[in-house]
């Protein structure tokens, strides 16, 4: 389940980043990237005007995040831009994590009047290159770097409803693992008392 991250889920969002090898900072962030380089990024994503969303494990650990970042509108009759990053941990890789991501970032930016969604990766990140190819968007390739483009249709009744839907079955999703954690943690504690 992807749910919207809000400010409150910037420590585990951090916790995330710093999580990532040397190589997948590199696919994440274009270079290889200090935890303190990290951490700025994360203080200074702007959740009200941007969406960041998250897959939690039973554990509530960030194991992919989704960064959807509103590009400056040229004019007023020009549809708006979004800029799509992307991250997984290792130990996700191959479970579909990536492509709910994007699927979920390509929704909210229909949804808020973006005409396209755009990905910049490395052109040897292969998962990103296959979630682009998957997509249906046309890539560029040039000096080792890539950018995908998708031209998204405008928003209707069954998009919006459909976005709707998602948020509230993974908002439900994470607050179920958050009480079954809370369960163990309780159970846990009076395992040495028995």
């Amino acid at each position: 389940m992807v749910r919207q991250l809000t400010a409150a889920d910037s420590k585990r969002l951090l916790a995330h980043f710093i999580a990532l090898s040397e190589d997948d900072r590199v696919l994440r962030f274009g270079q290889r990237t200090a935890d303190i380089v990290i951490e700025n990024y994360v203080r200074g994503i702007d959740f009200v005007n941007d969406a960041v969303f998250g897959v939690f494990d039973s554990n509530l650990n960030l194991t992919g995040v989704g960064h959807l970042a509103y590009l400056p509108a040229r004019g007023d009759d020009e549809p708006r831009t979004a800029e799509f990053g992307l991250s997984v941990l290792d130990t996700a890789r191959g479970t579909g994590v990536g492509s709910a991501l994007f699927a979920r970032a390509a929704m909210r930016s229909r949804n808020s009047g973006v005409g396209t969604l755009y990905m910049h990766c490395l052109s040897h990140n292969a998962t990103m290159m296959h979630i682009a190819r998957k997509a249906g968007m046309d890539i560029h390739r040039d000096y080792g770097e890539a950018d995908a483009y998708l031209t998204l249709p405008p928003a209707d009744s069954a998009s919006i409803l459909a976005e709707m839907f998602e948020e509230q079955v993974a908002v439900f999703d994470y607050a179920l693992k958050r009480q079954v954690r809370h369960a163990n943690t309780f159970l846990e504690s009076l395992m040495p008392s028995l």
